[in-house]
């Protein structure tokens, strides 16, 4: 076991730029960058590591060296956007909306485990899975998906510089440029450790957030009865877009393709698949803590007040904050607005510009120097620019609803980009004995569902205003039964499925099947050699692998879902639109 702080320069592919070809023979990975030894912010394991970690030191050094993706898409989760939401429940609400965090935590979870095991295992990109395996039309939906809602999202990223270092008396002009600049310096250095520290030091700066949550005096009655499922003020579609907004900035579409292609070009394997696990728990831990702990600022500071249920944007907050708490409270609020648009701003970004080598077969690697990679680095700057550009030339109305908007835009489109995703999961020629199990997929089953009631009920409150709370819950009621009857004709399909798939022990080659039944071999014997060629298992060459066939009925469905997709797409920018004009 090798832990060091060297730098190993990747491999270099045969083209300038073009990953058309495999970087390893008989693999899928595509860029060579994406081979060699794990290079993190705190280490170094070397590619060809196969010792055992037997003491709890050296499990705890190991995982210090995988942690990385799963910590910094979660913290990333917490970006500009997502304060400013989180602020906006606690300041109108108080903290009836806190149960929605807690019904998120498996959803967090299931959804980035999926793209744990995708990444660790194919060796690439979201996005070039999606084209490989359905084609470039889904391809296209997809990426055209991430590229609309990442773009608004970086702009209230630069919103959010704007607001926190305007508290300070910094204006617009000068602290967003300045943002774009360094955001543009810390990726373009060719070092993908250097890259990772950077991050790793904004993250530590939200510690900040306990001394700002205890500033505001919360009080644990209050707080625990937040836990319980409510809806203040009765179910409408003022209250279902920011609970839409809440899941749309807690888990969105970006995080699958960010944490999917970071655990690539992290170079982690199989092997590792377990720390990277841990890493991602550890993430969402701290970004639950994080979310609660600005609910609660807002909640407590604004109760009693004529600030309460008057949201304006996370810059009014910070003065509110100011008004009513102190000056210092503000500034940390501020603090942590400007930490969480930096990182939010680089994670998001990242995932458009790995996006885009996927489609366009590019190198995409933070191992790349500029010169070496210029199609990412050139596409990075581009959307740094353009985003920074739109911040300075909107005003403040419109940037508020732009920040909210683009929240509950992800929450609609994040069923769509599940399912791909649980399709995936289930790709036994691209992930082999790591697919999902009948479990997992009965509760990404239900998930994808509720994300769709969401996205219903948001709909139908939209396009009918008077509808009451008894007959949304009646709705949501009806949605459950259809969802019960569905789940069970699926379970009762995939139970077919999975036996024929145990009988290939777990997805390994039966042509080992007489030498792991021989009677030299112990049960013990047998399970350490099934784990032994389960951990080495890799995806072939995409190219290789025949395209699973599209039934009639699963291309209505998807195409169905689109539709209706791009329908409540449509409803919330008129629902944002509205809030604009009233």
């Amino acid at each position: 076991m090798a832990f060091n702080s060297t730098r190993q320069a990747p491999e270099r592919d045969p083209g300038p730029g073009d990953t058309s070809t495999a970087a390893v023979a008989g693999s899928a990975v595509m860029d060579s960058a994406h081979v060699g030894d794990i290079v993190g912010a705190l280490g170094t394991i070397r590619q060809d590591d196969t010792g055992r970690r037997r003491t709890w030191w050296e499990r705890l050094r190991t995982l210090l060296v995988i942690m990385g993706p799963g910590l910094i898409v979660m913290v990333g989760d917490n970006d500009a956007g997502g304060v400013a939401t989180y602020a906006q429940a606690g300041q109108n609400y108080g903290m009836k909306l806190v149960w929605t965090l807690v019904l998120l935590i498996p959803v967090l979870y299931v959804n980035q485990e999926m793209v744990v095991r995708l990444g660790a295992v194919s060796g690439v990109g979201h996005a070039r899975l999606i084209f490989e395996r359905f084609g470039r039309f889904w391809g296209m939906f997809s990426v055209a998906d991430l590229f609309l809602v990442n773009s608004l999202t970086i702009v209230t990223e630069f919103i959010g510089v704007a607001l926190a270092l305007n508290y300070f008396g910094i204006p617009k002009y000068v602290s967003v440029p300045l943002a774009a600049v360094l955001l543009f310096a810390v990726v373009a250095g060719g070092s993908f450790r250097r890259w990772e520290r950077f991050l790793f030091a904004l993250i530590a700066l939200n510690v900040v957030m306990f001394p700002m949550a205890l500033m505001a005096h919360p009080k644990a009655g209050e707080t625990a009865a937040g836990f319980v499922p409510q809806f203040p003020g009765g179910l409408n579609s003022t209250l279902l877009l920011i609970i839409v907004a809440i899941v749309g900035t807690t888990v969105a579409p970006w995080q699958l393709f960010f944490q999917q292609s970071n655990v690539v070009d992290k170079r982690i394997t199989p092997r590792w698949i377990k720390y990277e696990r841990a890493d991602l728990w550890i993430g969402i831990a701290v970004v639950m803590i994080g979310a609660v702990a600005i609910m609660a600022t807002a909640a407590f500071v604004f109760q009693g007040t004529d600030l309460f249920g008057q949201f304006s944007d996370a810059g009014g907050v910070a003065d509110g904050l100011k008004q009513h708490g102190s000056h210092a409270l503000g500034a940390l609020f501020a603090i942590v607005l400007l930490d969480a648009a930096l990182v939010g701003a680089n994670a998001v970004s990242l995932a458009t510009t790995y996006t885009l080598g996927d489609t366009f077969k590019r190198r995409h690697s933070l191992h790349w120097k500029i010169s070496e990679a210029p199609v990412f680095y050139v596409g990075y700057a581009i959307l740094i620019a353009i985003s920074a550009t739109i911040m300075l030339v909107s005003d403040a109305h419109l940037q508020g609803l732009i920040t909210q908007g683009v929240q509950a835009l992800a929450g609609v489109l994040l069923p769509s980009a599940t399912v791909f995703l649980v399709l995936l999961c289930n790709d036994r020629p691209v992930l082999g004995p790591w697919v999902n199990t009948v479990k997992q997929n009965i509760v990404a089953g239900v998930i994808v569902w509720i994300l769709v009631l969401l996205s219903l009920a948001l709909t139908a409150a939209t396009f009918f205003p008077d509808l009451t709370t008894a007959q949304l819950e009646i709705g949501f009621a009806v949605g459950a039964v259809l969802g019960l009857i569905g789940g069970g004709l699926v379970v009762l399909r995939s139970r077919g499925s999975a036996a024929s798939a145990e009988a290939a022990f777990a997805g390994v080659d039966l042509t080992n099947v007489e030498e792991l039944t021989a009677p030299a071999l112990t049960k013990a014997d047998r399970r350490a050699r099934i784990e032994a060629e389960k951990m080495a298992w890799r995806t072939p060459a995409l190219e290789s692998l025949t395209r699973p066939p599209f039934s009639p009925l699963r291309k209505a469905g998807l195409l169905t879902l689109r539709g209706y997709l791009l329908i409540a797409v449509i409803l919330v920018i008129v629902k944002v639109v509205q809030m604009y004009t009233a």
